[in-house]
């Protein structure tokens, strides 16, 4: 018995080999295109720490021309590492656009404090890393004064944390001072009195307390007679004047 040739399995095993043909040809041929450009988007709403122009630097190597550089010579998750390598930068997405773009999408770090001490001045972000100044934008932040003792480090920074995501705090508070021994003093925007909070320790209670006699001394117009307002009592607030 003869047996009868499949054309119709000969025909789909022809058009696949031509499809597969057709696109590692465009593949490669679109591989060895030059890149056109490259793009920054600052996706955080802070101002710019770093400019663009520096970024662009960390996404070319060499300091070379980006149109002289070919698609398929691209690595990635190299020029990912290089930016983010950058201390006022957080995160990046890299990546290649099919209209050959080289696109970098970059979120900075988020300053919530500014340290002064003897041996410098810098910024820390909302993670608690050091962040170096910039020469391009200053961010209005409370100026932390002394050295940060790595035991109080932790709460210290869960403090700032409830500062800065605290809008009330974030406008009020100015200035902290930090001893070696963990205690905490603070300054407040519009009055002279000091702050004394004591240890980073009950934190939204202490500030909870500090914000019912704000607003009840505000409302009397006794505010401006006190020179020191105790919080290290937690069940109390003490004025003195």
């Amino acid at each position: 018995m003869k047996k009868h040739f499949n054309w119709t399995n000969v025909r789909i095993v022809l058009l696949l080999g031509v499809m597969v043909f057709l696109y590692a040809f465009t593949s490669y041929r679109n591989g060895n295109r030059n890149l056109i450009k490259s793009e920054v988007f600052f996706i955080d709403e802070n101002g710019a720490f770093i400019e663009h122009e520096t970024v662009n630097k960390l996404l070319i190597e060499n300091n070379t021309d980006v149109k002289s550089i070919k698609k398929v010579e691209v690595n990635l998750n190299k020029l990912e590492k290089s930016v983010n390598s950058n201390p006022m930068i957080e995160r990046s997405e890299v990546y290649l656009g099919i209209d050959g773009v080289l696109k970098a999408k970059v979120k900075q770090k988020n300053p919530i404090a500014r340290v002064f001490n003897e041996k410098s001045s810098f910024y820390i972000d909302y993670k608690g890393n050091k962040m170096p100044l910039s020469d391009k934008f200053t961010a209005r932040v409370p100026i932390v004064l002394g050295e940060i003792n790595k035991e109080f480090k932790d709460e210290f920074q869960k403090l700032l944390q409830f500062v800065y995501n605290d809008d009330f705090l974030k406008k009020n508070i100015i200035g902290i001072q930090i001893y070696s021994n963990g205690s905490i003093r603070m300054q407040n925007r519009s009055f002279d009195f000091v702050i004394e909070f004591g240890k980073a320790q009950n934190i939204e209670t202490k500030f909870n307390n500090y914000k019912a006699f704000f607003q009840k001394t505000t409302a009397d117009n006794s505010i401006s007679k006190y020179k020191n307002i105790n919080l290290i009592f937690t069940q109390q607030v003490v004025g003195t004047k």
